[in-house]
Parts: structure tokens; C-alpha cells; sequence
């Protein structure tokens, strides 16, 4: 006990003397409690639980005007538990007495007065920002794109972008166009959509918007004819479900270039994108929440919040953010569905998921291809091969022209008939899918081992194996396959030089793990393969059938002669 009031006060000591300490504050405020919740957030918000951090922070509340650093990760707690208003009133609070020195507090205070539409204010803010704040590449284009779309909003001019920025500067003045209703609107979105460095093809979705919004519906009914819904992104499937159906208000209920918000808050969601690629996540996530806060009439952009709650293991709060989707958007509805029969699957196990997604799937009055593929993919997950079958084959059928959507299904249905050992109906699929694209690296690989496995022309599968390893040299299972062609000739030592390979790559697959020490053991490094297959026994992934082998092979090794 005495020696943690020691580290306590001794805690105190250091705050007291530090420059970002108030000398105002006396040390009866500044007590044991306060502090030990202090740290307790800061614990928290380190461990990426904000309604914790938020929690910790608010029991400590004295230090708000003591304190600078408890300024900023109370504010960052607040935001990025939805709290924006709150945030920015605590620091309208604090403003006066120079407590919100850094730069997010800057940006909150400018967004305020954006959407307030004092454009004057939001300048003013943007231009007292410290030298010092604006050292960070990332704040300083933050900083930059703001003023420009300011001065647009002010001015109602375009600004013209820094060169710096490359395809950011692009995008802001594309939206800039298509605020003031510029004739270059259109020649900007296409070269954007139709930009080759990157995939751009969120904004086709924008630009929808803006024919619409401009009367020019055949054009965009054109736009959405060329595309499909089994490869096209979430929200251009929701897009082109509101063209077919004849909701063409929708889209006018969610976005419009001519609303500064919308402008704004989909420049946050890219600022959050550009960070999430660099795995910065808080900072993400922060201003993914400042993009909802300008616009929350565009909820679509929560299905990420969704998806980053679920691959973070937070699966309450994903269902609670999921409930923003509604039949009436039956896109998003639809993954909606998915991602809780995806919760289910992980928190319950898969019959009962699968029992799930089923019931509301046969409640959907004419599915489309999207949802039909999505369930063949649930029936082919959880090995119920004869359900994906059926599916794959309803969208097989609607497809008249060979092409890679068409290329793609054949895989996934003649993958579902090799595992029930179908295989002359696996192999006239997958042959199939090869006319259609011969050079798909996957669709060679799985058919050249599934003939491996079955002893049958051996030949033609290293040859396809070999075609396969040429496109995609990098890929481990197709090292693998490659590798274990050569074992089944007798090529021991090449065998050796890719399962070796393939085992770095993937340490924890057990079949890998198998072929290395089957190649071992015929390189007579038995004790090495024996070594290898015990791993096999250890993993989580191992069949049953595989670890009955397994435990031949230690005794007996390989049947191989």
C-alpha cells in the first residue's frame, strides 16, 4: 500500500513541475483518485476501449483545466465514441484558457462553424492553427483541402489544388466543380472514375448523384447497365437498385455536391481512408466520425464503422451500429443480414447462422443475383456442397455470355462438386471456367491438384501448376501444389526448394505442414519430417481424417515407395 501512494505522489510530483501542467492547480484538486482514473483512461484509450477511456475520463473532469494532455484524449474519447458535439462544446470551454493546443481541436472548432455556415469563422480558425501543427504531412493537407473548400464556399470560385497532394488535389476539385455546377463537372468524374493508378469507383456513386440531381437520368440508367452486381462495390449496388426500381429520390436523401456538408464530410471519409492505409486506426475512425457528424443523412459510410467493430472481435456494438440499415436501403440491408448471421456464426456456431441468413433469404420477394451468390458462398463455407451447387447453378443459368463473373461462378460450383468428389462434373466446370479465362492462376491451380490428389494426368497438371506458379510465383498454395507435383514425380530435392518456401509462407497450414514432411522424409531427414507432421497435431485447423495419417506416418512414415 505504502509504496503505491509513493508511485502516486511521486506521479503528482512530475505533473506538477511539467510546463503542460496549470500552475493554478493546487494539490488537494489534484488528488489520488483522479489521477488513478486518469491513467486508467489513458490505459484504455490505448487499448482502443473509448467507451471505457470515456468512462475513466469523466471521473477525472478537474483535470480539464490543469491538464493539457487530458484535454486532447478526453476530446479524442468523445469523438470517437460518436460524441462530436460533446467534444467540441468541451472545447469552446476551454478555448479562452489556451488549453486546445493540438490540431484535432482546431479542426473540430472549424467544422463547427463550417456547418453553422460561418465561413468566415472556419477560415479564421484554419488560419491560427500553430506552424508547429502543421509539420504533419497528413495535417497539413487536412489544413490545406479545408481553406480550399472554404474559399469555394465563400468565393464561389475554384481553387486550384497543391500538385503535392496528387489525385487528393483531383478529387477536391472534381467535388469543387460539381458544386458550383461547372461545365467540366463531367469530364472531371470520368477521369477520375476511369483513373488507371487506382480504383475510384466510389465516386461513380457521386457522380449518379449528380446527373440525377441534373435531370440526366438516360445517362445515368447507361453508367449502370455496365454493371454487375455480384462484383460491384456495396454502394454502386445500392446505386443501381434505386435506377432499376425507379427510387431516383433516394439518392438526393443521401448526397448532393451542392450541400457543403456532403462535400465536406465525404473529403473526412477519404482523409479516414488515407490514414486506415496506413494503418493509423484512432485517427481513422476519429475522422470517420467527423465525416458522419457533417453528413449523417449518408449512413452508408457506417457499414465500415460496422465492419471495423466486427473484425475488431466487438460484436455487440457492431449489431448496434447495423441497425441503422433498413429494408428500404436492401443492399445494405443485406450485408446487414450477413454480418449477423457472420456474429452468430462466430459468437454461436455455424448451423445456427446458416439457419439464420436462410430464414430471411427466403423471406425476399425476387432475389437478385448478389443475395442468390452470397448464399451459395454461406452453403459452400459451411460444406453443405449440394445448396451451392443449387444457387451457383440459378446464377450460372442467367448468364448467357461467357465472361469472367461467368468464369468465376464455374470455379466456386465446380469447386463444391470436386468436394463431393463429383468429379466429372468438377472437371467440366473448371475446364470451363478456363476457356473463358485461361490464365486465371487460381482456377489452374485447383485443377491441377485436384488432379494430383486423384493420380490423374500428372503431366498436364505440373504443366498447369507451372502456368499457375508463372503469374503468381508469390502464392502459397499454389508453391504448395507446385511443389508437391514434383514429390509425386519423384523430384525430391526441386520438391524440397517449395515446400520449404510454402511452409515459411504458411507455418500454420496443416496440409503444407504434411507435404514438408512427406518430402523429408524421402530426403531420409526424418527426424525433421517427424517433426513437421507433429505439428500437424497441434493445429486447430487439422481434419480428422488428416491427423488419423498423421499418426500412421510418425509410426510408419509415408506409404510412398
Amino acid at each position: 500500500m505504502l509504496n503505491k501512494k509513493l508511485i502516486v505522489i511521486f506521479i503528482i510530483s512530475l505533473l506538477y513541475q511539467s510546463p503542460l501542467f496549470s500552475k493554478s492547480a493546487s494539490f488537494d484538486e489534484i488528488n489520488s483518485k483522479n489521477l488513478s482514473n486518469y491513467f486508467s483512461g489513458i490505459v484504455a484509450f490505448e487499448n482502443k476501449d473509448n467507451s471505457e477511456a470515456l468512462s475513466y475520463f469523466k471521473s477525472s473532469k478537474i483535470l480539464i483545466n490543469k491538464h493539457d494532455p487530458y484535454l486532447k484524449k478526453f476530446v479524442m474519447s468523445l469523438v470517437l465514441e460518436d460524441k462530436v458535439a460533446q467534444a467540441i462544446s468541451f472545447i469552446k470551454l476551454n478555448n479562452k484558457k489556451n488549453n486546445s493546443n493540438f490540431f484535432e481541436a482546431y479542426i473540430l472548432l472549424a467544422l463547427d462553424n463550417l456547418k453553422k455556415k460561418n465561413i468566415n469563422k472556419t477560415l479564421e480558425i484554419l488560419a491560427n492553427i500553430p506552424e508547429i501543427l502543421k509539420e504533419d504531412r497528413f495535417n497539413f493537407i487536412i489544413l490545406n483541402s479545408l481553406k480550399q473548400y472554404a474559399q469555394v464556399f465563400k468565393n464561389k470560385k475554384i481553387q486550384q489544388g497543391n500538385q503535392k497532394f496528387g489525385n487528393l488535389s483531383f478529387i477536391s476539385e472534381t467535388f469543387q466543380r460539381c458544386y458550383l455546377g461547372d461545365s467540366k463537372t463531367d469530364s472531371y468524374f470520368s477521369n477520375l472514375i476511369n483513373n488507371g493508378e487506382a480504383d475510384y469507383s466510389r465516386y461513380i456513386f457521386f457522380y449518379l448523384t449528380y446527373l440525377i440531381e441534373n435531370k440526366r437520368i438516360d445517362e445515368a440508367k447507361l453508367i449502370t447497365d455496365e454493371l454487375d452486381y455480384i462484383n460491384t462495390t456495396l454502394l454502386l449496388s445500392q446505386g443501381k437498385s434505386w435506377i432499376e426500381s425507379e427510387k431516383l429520390s433516394k439518392f438526393g436523401k443521401f448526397f448532393s455536391c451542392k450541400n457543403q456538408d456532403d462535400v465536406i464530410g465525404e473529403f473526412l471519409f477519404l482523409i479516414s481512408n488515407l490514414y486506415s492505409s496506413q494503418n493509423k486506426f484512432e485517427q481513422s475512425n476519429f475522422y470517420l466520425n467527423l465525416s458522419n457528424y457533417l453528413n449523417p443523412k449518408f449512413v452508408f459510410n457506417l457499414s465500415l464503422v460496422a465492419e471495423n467493430l466486427y473484425l475488431n472481435g466487438n460484436y455487440e456494438k457492431s449489431k448496434i451500429i447495423l441497425k441503422n440499415f433498413n429494408k428500404d436501403q436492401d443492399f445494405y440491408y443485406w450485408f446487414r443480414l450477413k454480418k449477423e448471421a457472420h456474429i452468430i456464426s462466430k459468437t454461436r456456431n455455424d448451423k445456427e447462422a446458416l439457419n439464420f441468413i436462410t430464414s430471411k433469404f427466403e423471406k425476399i420477394k425476387s432475389p437478385n443475383n448478389k443475395f442468390i451468390f452470397d448464399m451459395a458462398n454461406f452453403y459452400k463455407n459451411t460444406k453443405e456442397y449440394d445448396n451451392a451447387i443449387k444457387y451457383y447453378s440459378q446464377v450460372i443459368n442467367s448468364i448467357n455470355k461467357d465472361t469472367e463473373v461467368k468464369s468465376d461462378l464455374l470455379y466456386r460450383r465446380g469447386g463444391s462438386y470436386e468436394r463431393l468428389k463429383d468429379y466429372e462434373n468438377a472437371d467440366k466446370d473448371l475446364l470451363h471456367s478456363l476457356r473463358i479465362n485461361p490464365e486465371d492462376a487460381y482456377v489452374l491451380n485447383y485443377l491441377a491438384y485436384s488432379w494430383l490428389e486423384r493420380d490423374y494426368k500428372i503431366n498436364e497438371a505440373i504443366k498447369m501448376l507451372e502456368k499457375a506458379y508463372s503469374s503468381k510465383s508469390d502464392d502459397p498454395y499454389i508453391i504448395d501444389s507446385i511443389g508437391w507435383a514434383y514429390y509425386l514425380i519423384n523430384d525430391f530435392v526441386k520438391a524440397e526448394t517449395f515446400l520449404k518456401r510454402a511452409v515459411e509462407l504458411m507455418p500454420d497450414d496443416p496440409i503444407v505442414n504434411d507435404h514438408y514432411g512427406d518430402i523429408l522424409w524421402q530426403l531420409d531427414r526424418k527426424i525433421q519430417a517427424r517433426y513437421f507432421w507433429s505439428m500437424v497435431l497441434e493445429m486447430e485447423d487439422a481434419e480428422q481424417g488428416l491427423i488419423e495419417k498423421i499418426y500412421n506416418k510418425l509410426i510408419e512414415g509415408p506409404q510412398k515407395s
